[in-house]
């Protein structure tokens, strides 16, 4: 059979107070394009469906349209997840109407296991499809302590069990799927997840995912990525839009598994073209740089983050022209020539090996002391071991 994975839509977010909606729209008609192209059997939406628990009610419909449009009378199933940043209730109150039309839409963390069935193949998917798991929607008190590390330890627990649990109901005779919403230590996050979590203590290790499915599609991070040293295929489908300029540059996806009972998941990454690029302009040679990238068309459909080297505040009317001249310019930041060489220092600091920032913040700490090759070699295994 064959599988989309997809997660993060976040429908109704704006960037700055510019609405994305468009955007949005044309990366359904894309998908709709590519499961029809692909002949995709089963859908999968890996949570925040929407940006905020309380969605414009246009963003509420360009959903539940898509979901039509998807799901096209019941000949391929859809199965939807609450993310962190979705009202689980409020996802899940139209599940009856959907569930009659092959969608499946689940709002809190449950101990069921789907059963999907395949007509084009003769096939059976089993799914554990496991809503964003916070302590809350679990219901559960995780532990006594709020001291971090205990409660990472007992939610990294708590997920072990369920998903252990859950395997047991997986066969031999059938695709074997997780599906989540969460943090698997060690992956990459960007700016606009805003993961809602104390500390670090809701996240799992990669070791936790079941080794007994044979794919585990995640949401929450909006870089595509698979996730390392986990016991099957996991992957992060990533976000079909980029939403904050930490973003920029990433290609943008979806994800398609191609699997069969009792074989591996053949994993495959398909690019999008919809949605408007983020990018990060820097023009050091002040305003007239940036008026003939304009001319020149540079970057003529993205939104722009620009920063200027200036020698003095930039007048309002340079920019309102700026943002006249280029519809998608967002940020407007001036740098002025006592603030360049700070700028500048930043980034040669940036560009550092960590070992050798390591042991510049040592010597700062220590009031000049140099650490010693043994204590800079603990600090990167302690460092690689929290990564990992």
């Amino acid at each position: 059979m064959r599988i989309l994975h997809t997660a993060d839509w976040h429908l109704g977010k704006t960037l700055e107070g510019r609405s994305r909606l468009p955007e949005q729209e044309a990366f359904i008609d894309e998908l709709c394009g590519i499961v029809e192209e692909e002949c995709i059997d089963v859908l999968l939406l890996a949570g925040d469906v929407f940006d905020t628990v309380n969605p414009p009610s246009a963003a509420e419909q360009l959903f539940y349209d898509s979901m039509a449009r998807l799901a096209d009378g019941g000949k391929r199933k859809v199965i939807v997840i609450a993310g962190n940043h979705d009202n689980p209730d409020r996802l899940a109150a139209a599940h009856p109407l959907a569930a009659k039309h092959g969608i499946t839409l689940l709002g809190l963390p449950t101990a069921e296991m789907l059963s999907v069935a395949v007509p084009r193949t003769g096939e059976e998917a089993r799914v554990f499809a496991l809503p964003y798991p916070s302590e809350s929607r679990l219901q559960v008190l995780l532990a006594e302590s709020s001291e971090e590390e205990v409660l990472r330890r007992a939610y990294d627990e708590r997920l072990a069990h369920l998903f252990t649990k859950q395997s047991a109901y997986f066969t031999p005779h059938t695709v074997n799927l997780v599906m989540s919403h969460l943090y698997v230590l060690g992956s990459f996050e960007s700016e606009s997840e805003r993961p809602i979590q104390v500390g670090g203590a809701y996240t799992v290790s990669a070791t936790t995912l079941p080794e007994a499915a044979q794919y585990v599609a995640l949401g929450h991070l909006h870089r595509p990525q698979e996730v390392a040293k986990a016991p099957t295929r996991a992957r992060y489908s990533g976000s079909p839009l980029a939403y904050s300029f930490s973003e920029a540059g990433q290609a943008k996806s979806v994800t398609i598994i191609d699997v069969a009972p009792g074989a591996p998941a053949d994993v495959s990454e398909l690019f999008l073209s919809s949605g408007r690029p983020l990018v990060k302009w820097k023009a050091r040679d002040g305003i007239a740089e940036v008026y003939r990238w304009i001319d020149e068309g540079r970057d003529a459909n993205a939104w722009i983050d620009l920063e200027v080297h200036v020698p003095d505040t930039i007048p309002l009317e340079d920019i309102q022209k700026l943002r006249r001249l280029h519809g998608g310019m967002i940020g407007i930041r001036p740098i002025y020539p006592d603030m360049q060489e700070t700028a500048e220092a930043m980034e040669r600091r940036a560009s550092l090996p960590i070992d050798e920032l390591f042991r510049r913040f040592y010597s700062r700490q220590t009031g000049g002391a140099v650490p010693d090759e043994e204590t800079v070699k603990l600090f990167m295994e302690v460092l690689e071991e929290k990564e990992g």
